[in-house]
């Protein structure tokens, strides 16, 4: 899914103040990892993800390889931090960080 140069700058305005959801560490991607993100995109749509790892190359091929798996759009990478995006099946507006 290709986003607009709009579109990433408006979600890179509404990431700048979310905490990460989810951090990725020494033990890598595991399969757990993998659906806690499907699930936190499914209820957020926007999310932060932390990566805690030593090389920049394994940081970025982490980021690629889990926006893979969930089907998801890297909006921005800044330090160890990914933003990242994936549109609801059915948004909640409760949950959701595009709708609030």
């Amino acid at each position: 899914m290709s986003l607009t140069p709009d579109q990433k700058k408006h979600y890179r305005t509404i990431g700048h103040s979310l905490n990460p959801i989810v951090t990725i560490a020494g033990k890598g991607m595991t399969e757990n990892i993998q659906l806690e993100v499907d699930r936190a995109l499914e209820d957020h749509e926007l999310i932060k993800v932390k990566f805690v790892v030593g090389d920049r190359d394994v940081k970025k091929q982490l980021i690629k390889e889990l926006c893979t798996i969930v089907e998801a759009t890297i909006i921005q990478e800044i330090g160890n931090i990914a933003l990242i995006y994936r549109p609801a099946l059915q948004p909640n507006p409760k949950l959701s960080n595009l709708l609030r």
